[in-house]
């Protein structure tokens, strides 16, 4: 069931060969071909010259792009629901175009209710098994297949027809206890539905002033609700992390400096990535700064205009420099639009 990156080649070989024990594989089925969980294919294919490679059209019309490989007389190509016998256990394909490639299929294993999800239900950190695995897996998710929410929610109506005993990913640890909490996490992200109530802050800052605008706002959130507040400075937190909380929350404030006639690149590059991941269904709340002409509204703006389903609070926070009277006054009013 698919190979290894590049990187794990000799430890991998050292595992399949062991578990092989001295026999020859007949199969090696690729559920995808991106390189981190493919690099092996060719070398592979040379060690063991009579296995086969099990894949779907789309499969092997991308192959070639990877590896010069000859697939003479060596491919089985599979459709939606078609089965392959192993002798005690047999596969189902299932099709899973676009999560996150078009070549993507899953494949189900009748005998012991065993699903190959692909990078379905993966995460990063391939044996961090005793941490949390939603944090991981939903950063995972909404920075590698957050785009693709209809391909997944397409996805989960075929599994859903399946007795799914364990679940095996290319991505981090098998699953095999409280199926239906992974499931519905799968769920509400595909659905782009918030998982926590919640308000999560969003802010760049270049001498201190916008920082200290967030801050305040956390604050009076703080006071304000019982809500979970979430905070985070885009130029020294990790962009990958800050989109999952994006996704995660309900609600969000993002804090900007005009720069250069502009807006500051860290949080141009925040909402770029959002735009591309499809993010939508929330409700949004901005405050810019800037010394002589602010812009960072307005880009901010245009930004959330171009997604979906987006509320965007009456009132809209601008600071001209640094934090006054007048800007606390309407971070108090802003802090309550976006609660309500």
């Amino acid at each position: 069931m698919d190979t290894v990156d590049k990187r794990k080649t000799d430890e991998w070989y050292t595992n399949l060969e062991k578990a092989l024990e001295g026999r020859k594989p007949d199969y090696l089925v690729i559920s995808h071909l991106e390189p981190d969980h493919a690099s092996n294919i060719l070398s592979l294919s040379e060690k063991y010259p009579d296995m086969k490679l099990v894949g779907n059209a789309k499969t092997f019309n991308m192959l070639p792009q990877f590896f010069d490989i000859d697939l003479t007389e060596k491919t089985v190509t599979v459709n939606e629901g078609d089965t392959l016998s192993l002798g005690a256990h047999t596969l189902t394909f299932v099709m899973a175009p676009m999560v996150h490639w078009p070549e993507v299929m899953v494949s189900y294993e009748s005998t012991e209710k065993v699903l190959f999800s692909a990078d379905g239900f993966g995460k990063f950190g391939a044996l961090d098994t005793d941490e949390d695995w939603a944090c991981e897996a939903r950063r995972y998710y909404f920075n590698i297949v957050g785009k693709y929410g209809v391909q997944v929610q397409n996805l989960l109506k075929k599994a859903s027809a399946l007795d799914i005993k364990t679940i095996c990913p290319l991505h981090g640890p098998i699953l095999s206890e409280n199926l239906s909490y992974y499931l519905n996490l799968y769920d509400t992200w595909s659905k782009y539905e918030a998982e926590t109530d919640g308000v999560f802050i969003a802010y760049a800052s270049i001498h201190g002033n916008t920082e200290k605008a967030a801050l305040m706002l956390y604050d009076i959130l703080k006071q304000k609700t019982d809500k979970k507040i979430s905070i985070a400075d885009l130029s020294r937190t990790d962009l990958a992390e800050d989109i999952e909380d994006a996704f995660r929350y309900s609600r969000m404030v993002v804090a900007a400096p005009t720069y250069d006639g502009g807006i500051f690149p860290i949080v141009n590059d925040f909402l770029h990535h959002l735009q591309i991941k499809a993010y939508k269904n929330r409700k949004v709340a901005l405050i810019e700064n800037g010394s002589w002409a602010p812009m960072a509204g307005k880009i901010m703006k245009g930004y959330f205009e171009s997604m979906k389903n987006i509320e965007l609070t009456d009132t809209a926070v601008s600071i001209r420099s640094s934090v006054k009277d007048s800007t606390v006054e309407q971070l108090n009013i802003l802090a309550d639009e976006i609660l309500a």
